[in-house]
């Protein structure tokens, strides 16, 4: 048996065992397993793959997709490059690092992005925030990070100090936080929505709930909006690539 898996905490609403599940149901997969393995702290890994030696693959979530990296053999210039992994090919006890998130979030961002959509502010500065600002730099697309702690300047503005005028001129806005996940549906990044309008286009990384407050909000000023599905599937079968073909490209 081929084993893959999440590691992350909490698992309790991941997406991925159910998608993989029903993907080897559909495709007659009957070789392959995919499992959470619900992990704390990133130490344990090693624990983990000592003690399932069918292990073959993992995704990596919330928390772990940056301090996953002293544990990977090698990395491809993605992960070298932005400093957070979500997949991990394990051959010969060897972890080689990969990030599809940056491929997932590319191909739908793309769906809806528009010439008026240059400059970005992207809520939250973690692992998923490194992928989105790849993407962005890649796209030519001026950015600047939203945080709640720490002081603004060097790419970086609190929401404190976040004025309208700012938010006016970043049209495309990237929430990579968790505010908003179920369960708590009702919370929502502090921004003023009052200042948007049909110009902007907001995407959630978040996907369940399929409509965030945030998403909600902006939609009902008339912004282009986008939640964080379509970026989820993408990634998951170029994890699914990387795991089952042995000339994956590394960078």
């Amino acid at each position: 048996m081929n084993r893959y898996g999440l590691i992350g905490f909490p698992l309790s609403h991941s997406f991925s065992e159910k998608y993989f599940a029903s993907k080897f149901l559909r495709e007659g997969i009957t070789d392959c397993v995919y499992q959470n393995f619900p992990i704390a702290n990133i130490g344990d890994l090693y624990k983990l793959i000592n003690e399932t030696e069918d292990l073959k693959g993992l995704n990596v979530t919330t928390p772990h997709k940056e301090k996953v990296l002293p544990f990977l053999t090698d990395s491809n210039t993605v992960v070298k490059s932005i400093g957070a992994c979500n997949c991990i090919k394990i051959q010969n006890r060897t972890l080689q690092g990969y990030n599809t998130d940056v491929i997932g979030f590319e191909k739908s961002l793309l769906a809806h992005l528009r010439p008026q959509h240059s400059k970005a502010l992207i809520l939250g500065e973690g692992g998923a925030a490194k992928a989105v600002s790849y993407v962005l730099e890649k796209l030519g697309i001026e950015y600047l990070h939203v945080v709640r702690r720490g002081t603004s300047g060097n790419g970086k503005v609190l929401f404190n100090d976040l004025t309208d005028s700012l938010i006016a001129s970043h049209t495309l806005i990237v929430n990579s936080t968790p505010i908003g996940t179920y369960p708590n549906v009702l919370e929502y990044p502090p921004i003023n929505y009052e200042v948007l309008n049909s110009s902007h286009y907001l995407y959630d990384l978040i996907y369940n709930p399929e409509k965030t407050m945030f998403l909600q909000k902006g939609e009902a000023k008339g912004a282009i909006i986008k939640n964080g599905y379509e970026m989820l599937l993408l990634q998951a079968e170029e994890s699914w690539k990387i795991w089952t073909n042995d000339d994956v490209e590394s960078v």
